[in-house]
C-alpha cells in the first residue's frame, strides 16, 4: 500500500475548505490578511498597552486603599472617620463603610476571576501589608475588604478605576473598520465577478448553439479585453460557418445537376443489364451529399422552444413503429425542456435508426435524474468493442468499410447527434446494455 504523504492530504484538505468562486477566493485574500492584521494588532495592543494601563491603574487604587487605611490607624476617632470618607467620596469616586468587630470569613469569596483581578491584587500584596480580600462579582463595583484593628474596612470603586475606556473605542474601531473596509470589497468584488459571469454565459450560449447577438464590455480591463476577443470570436466563427454552409450547399447544387440527367438517362435505359445496380449507386450518391449538407449546415437557424419531450418521443418512436421496427417506449413523468425540436428529432432518428441496422429489438425511455433528463436507447444487437465507442463519433468513421444500403450511410449520424446533444449543454455516451446489446444513454439539462 502505497503511503500518503502529509503534504498531499494538507493541500487537498485546505482545496476543500477553500471557496470554489472567483468571489469567495477573492473575498479571502483581501479579508485574510485584513484578520491577520488585526489580530497582530491586537495582540500587541492588550500585551503592551492594555497590560501597562491596567497594571498602572490597578497601583493608583492600591495607593488610594493604602492612604485610606493609614489615616484611619493614625485618626481612629469616630469624627476623624466620618470626615474621612467624606472626604474620599468626594475626591477619590470610591465608597467606604466601616464593619466595626467584623472578621473576615473562613471561606474566601466567590468571585469571578476578571482579567485586572490579578494586576490589583499583586499592587495590594506589595503596597498594603495587611490582610484584604477582592470581590469582583458586582457589575459596576469592585468590592476590596481590608481587616484593619477594630473591623473590616469596605471600599467600593467603580469599574473605570481599573478599565481604561480607549480598550473598548479599539475594539470598537477595529470591528467598525473591518466591517467598513469588507463591506466596500463585497460590493467591489461582486460588480467584478458579474462581469465575468455574464461572459461565461454568453460564452456557454454560444456553445449550445443560442444566437447571442452582444456582450457589452464591462468591468476590469482584463476581462473588458476578453469580453471583446469573445465578441470578434463569435462573429468570426459565424463567418466560418456562413462560408462552409454556402460552399457545401453549391457543390450540392453543381453534384445534383450531373446526378440528375444521369437518373434520366438510367431511366431511358430501361431494364438493360447494370442499371438496376448503377441506380442504386446513384441513390447512395444523393443520400452521401445530403448527410454531408446537413452535417455542414446543423441545426443552428433554429430557436430553441419549450417542448414536451415526451410527446417529441412519442413522435420519433411511432414513426420506426410504423415502418415495422420493434421498438418500446417508456416515460417516467411529464418534462418539458427548452429544445430545438428538429434538431432533437434528426438526433433521436439517427441513433434510433443504426440500431435498427443491427438488432431486432429496441427498448427507449426516458426520465428525471438528477438536474437533468436521461434518455436511454438500448438495443438487443452486437453492440460496439468499448475500444471503438469514441471512434465512431468521430466524422465519416464507419466500423464497417462497406457502404451499402443495409449497412448504412456515410458515418456522419453518431457526430451529428452527438454534436447536437452537446449544443443543448448534455452529453452522449455508449455503454453495454445490461441485457446484452448496446446502450445509448443521453443526458440534457432541464
Amino acid at each position: 500500500m502505497a503511503s500518503f504523504h502529509p503534504y498531499l492530504w494538507l493541500t487537498m484538505g485546505v482545496k476543500r475548505v477553500l471557496p470554489r468562486g472567483l468571489l469567495g477566493r477573492s473575498l479571502l485574500i483581501i479579508v485574510v490578511p485584513l484578520i491577520l492584521v488585526q489580530v497582530v494588532a491586537t495582540v500587541v495592543f492588550y500585551e503592551r498597552h492594555w497590560g501597562t494601563v491596567t497594571r498602572r491603574l490597578a497601583q493608583n487604587l492600591a495607593g488610594d486603599i493604602v492612604t485610606i487605611v493609614e489615616h484611619m490607624r493614625a485618626y481612629p476617632s469616630a469624627g476623624d472617620r466620618s470626615w474621612l470618607f467624606n472626604l474620599v467620596d468626594d475626591s477619590m469616586g470610591l465608597t467606604l463603610t466601616f464593619e466595626e468587630g467584623g472578621v473576615f470569613p473562613n471561606i474566601p469569596l466567590a468571585s469571578s476571576r476578571t482579567l485586572f483581578e490579578d494586576d490589583l491584587e499583586e499592587a495590594l500584596t506589595s503596597q498594603l501589608q495587611r490582610p484584604f480580600l477582592i470581590d469582583t462579582s458586582q457589575e459596576r463595583w469592585v468590592e476590596v475588604r481590608v481587616q484593619v484593628q477594630d473591623g473590616v474596612l469596605h471600599i467600593f470603586a467603580p469599574i473605570k478605576r481599573l478599565a481604561s475606556s480607549t480598550t473598548y473605542i479599539f475594539l470598537i474601531w477595529m470591528a467598525g473598520t473591518a466591517l467598513l473596509v469588507s463591506s466596500i470589497a463585497i460590493i467591489f468584488m461582486r460588480n467584478q465577478v458579474k462581469s465575468v459571469r455574464r461572459l461565461a454565459a454568453a460564452a456557454d450560449a454560444l456553445g449550445k448553439g443560442h444566437d447571442v447577438p452582444y456582450l457589452k464590455p464591462e468591468g476590469a480591463a482584463e476581462v473588458r479585453l476578453a469580453a471583446i476577443a469573445f465578441a470578434r470570436m463569435r462573429d468570426r466563427i459565424k463567418s466560418l460557418l456562413g462560408h462552409r454552409t454556402e460552399m457545401l450547399a453549391g457543390v450540392s447544387h453543381d453534384l445534383r445537376t450531373p446526378l440528375t440527367r444521369m437518373k434520366l438517362q438510367l431511366a431511358m435505359m430501361g431494364d438493360a443489364d447494370g442499371v438496376t445496380d448503377l441506380k442504386a449507386d446513384l441513390d447512395e450518391m444523393g443520400r452521401m451529399i445530403e448527410g454531408y449538407l446537413a452535417f455542414a449546415r446543423g441545426e443552428g437557424g433554429e430557436l430553441p422552444v419549450k417542448v414536451e419531450l415526451a410527446r417529441l418521443l412519442d413522435e420519433v418512436v411511432g414513426g420506426f413503429k410504423r415502418q415495422g421496427t420493434a421498438i418500446d417506449l417508456h416515460i417516467e413523468g411529464d418534462m418539458a425542456l427548452m429544445l430545438r425540436p428538429d434538431a432533437v428529432r434528426r438526433c433521436l432518428n439517427n441513433l434510433i435508426g443504426n440500431a435498427t441496422r443491427y438488432a431486432g429489438h429496441i427498448w427507449v425511455r426516458a426520465g428525471l435524474r438528477d438536474a437533468g433528463v436521461e434518455i436511454l436507447i438500448d438495443d438487443d444487437g452486437p453492440g460496439i468493442p468499448a475500444e471503438m465507442r469514441e471512434e465512431v463519433f468521430r466524422p465519416f468513421y464507419r466500423i464497417e468499410s462497406s457502404r451499402n444500403k443495409k449497412t448504412g450511410g456515410v458515418g456522419l449520424g453518431l457526430t451529428i447527434a452527438r454534436d447536437i446533444v452537446r449544443s443543448h449543454g448534455g452529453d452522449i455516451r455508449l455503454e453495454d446494455n445490461p441485457s446484452g446489446g448496446l446502450r445509448v444513454r443521453i443526458t440534457l439539462p432541464l
